[in-house]
């Protein structure tokens, strides 16, 4: 993860120590690859299991909602700190914190008693996660030379994308098998050997290394920023159970404020020169800050959809888990591909309107989608939800892979870090968002339908919910027109 400028690459080793130093360095780049592998399907292995949870725990509606939620909101707020601690204090250092800190709280998440144990877990390994992700980029260019740099970092990308299409499908296996009458609690605790493994090869392997200058902390604006989002999300997911009463709509107005002076505390620093822990500065730059909108707008939509969709195949149609799990597979692969081909062949020939073009079948797959609830039934074959599938992943893979290359494509070299750790700091906040606004916007139409068998019951939600992901398309098409024409020759790093 690019978020910081200023890495120092250790000489290679000669003579003798050489073969050794390659095994040591190899044992190091597993150990960063295991770790990211787990937070990367952690991120998604959850939502297969929500109805499951659900009926174990006896969790609301809400309760659901910051289940998905409360893990990117802590990953958001903290990511930025956490780049900067382990430049301050030391990779190895930091990255040893997160891991451990995430590795418990796998195991945590796997023992919660109740719903509110679980949330609360999952906020925490947000907040390991924050510590380690962000020292595993600047580790793999601490360790490898330049003109070896390119092997790891397809290592990490390649390994990036398999966890992603893994992830719902590990969750659904391992749910459906209920080993030893476990049900959900696998999906987590399948992290804590894999956790040991890659602690025990960093301690032995990973080399500490530091920024030769040490960043600004801002630990009050990271206290602040967190306050704001959560007294906004907060009242946002738990008024519909509450009835609306007045404290909800108060309090998000509190945390709209907060955010506003947050933000102008950012700009004050910025203004003396200080480092930020949000450049307001680069929404000045028209690419960077169109791009930050489609960015918004797309994870917005798609978290939303994976956890309706979720509910919907499970809840509505009864679908087991295991096969609400592979259904998925065909969007999975589709995305895959679609990304490759949106990168290699299409962003160099039409530009930005790559992503306008997977805007436009984003939106497309989300009404064959609607349109496919509309004639379903428990007795529906999956077969009959493969077009809509397809079409919604192939939206997907032209938008998420090509988008980074063009938000930062005209943002000043020395901008760069701050940019890169902006880009995914709005990836995970928007994951957050989509969910609890979108995700709201489910269960209040859901509930509108009571009394009713479940199909009746979830699929106007699951309706509502795609209607919205078509719109917020249609903002992204014209977002996009803010984005350099062309893509960069050398695209830009985004991780």
């Amino acid at each position: 993860m690019a978020l910081t400028t200023e890495v120092q690459t250790i000489d290679p080793p000669t003579g003798r120590t050489a073969d050794r130093a390659t095994a040591g360095r190899t044992a190091a780049l597993i150990s960063l690859l295991l770790a990211s592998t787990m937070e990367l399907i952690d991120t998604t292995i959850v939502n297969v299991a929500l109805p499951t949870i659900e009926r174990d725990l006896g969790a609301t509606g809400s309760q659901l909602q910051w289940m998905v939620a409360a893990y990117p909101l802590a990953f958001a707020v903290a990511l930025v700190t956490g780049a900067r601690l382990g430049d301050a204090f030391g990779r190895k250092r930091l990255f040893l914190v997160g891991l451990v800190t995430f590795t418990l709280m796998s195991a945590v998440c796997g023992l919660a008693p109740d719903a509110q144990w679980l949330v609360t877990a999952r906020a925490l390994q947000g907040f390991g996660a924050a510590a380690m992700i962000p020292q595993v980029m600047s580790s793999i260019q601490v360790m490898y030379p330049p003109e070896e740099r390119a092997k790891a970092m397809g290592a990490f990308t390649g390994l990036a994308g398999l966890a992603t299409v893994a992830g719902p499908v590990l969750g659904s296996i391992l749910t459906e098998a209920d080993i030893a009458g476990s049900g959900w609690r696998p999906i987590f605790l399948v992290n804590i050997p894999v956790g040991i493994l890659a602690i025990v090869a960093a301690i032995r392997f990973i080399p500490e290394s530091r920024a030769e200058r040490r960043p600004d902390l801002d630990p009050a604006g990271v206290l602040v920023l967190g306050g704001g989002l959560l007294a906004v999300l907060y009242p946002l997911t738990m008024g519909r159970e509450e009835g609306w009463p007045a404290w909800v709509f108060a309090m998000m107005v509190v945390g709209v404020a907060v955010l506003v002076a947050f933000g102008r505390r950012q700009h004050r620093a910025e203004q003396r020169g200080e480092e930020p822990l949000v450049a307001l500065s680069l929404y000045r730059n028209r690419g960077f800050a169109g791009g930050s909108l489609v960015l918004l707008v797309l994870f917005v939509s798609m978290s939303a959809y994976f956890i309706a969709q979720t509910i919907w195949f499970q809840a509505g149609l009864e679908w087991s888990v295991l096969k609400a799990g592979l259904v998925g597979v065909p969007f999975a692969v589709t995305t895959a591909v679609c990304a490759g081909v949106g990168v290699t062949v299409l962003a160099p020939r039409i530009g930005r309107r790559v992503l306008q073009l997977g805007a436009t079948v984003l939106a497309a797959g989300a009404l064959v989608t609607a349109a496919t609830v509309q004639v379903a039934d428990p007795s529906t074959t999956w077969w009959v939800w493969l077009p809509a599938l397809v079409v919604t992943g192939a939206g997907f893979g032209l938008m998420v892979a090509p988008i980074g290359m063009f938000t930062i494509a005209d943002v000043p070299v020395a901008k760069a870090g701050a940019a890169s750790g902006l880009f995914n700091t709005t990836t995970q906040l928007a994951n957050a968002i989509g969910v609890a606004v979108l995700g709201t916007l489910f269960f209040e139409v859901a509930e509108r339908q009571l009394p009713a068998v479940p199909v009746d019951l979830f699929g106007p939600a699951y309706q509502v919910v795609l209607l919205a992901v078509a719109v917020l398309m249609v903002t992204a098409y014209a977002a996009a027109r803010a984005l350099p024409q062309s893509a960069p020759e050398e695209p830009a790093e985004v991780a």
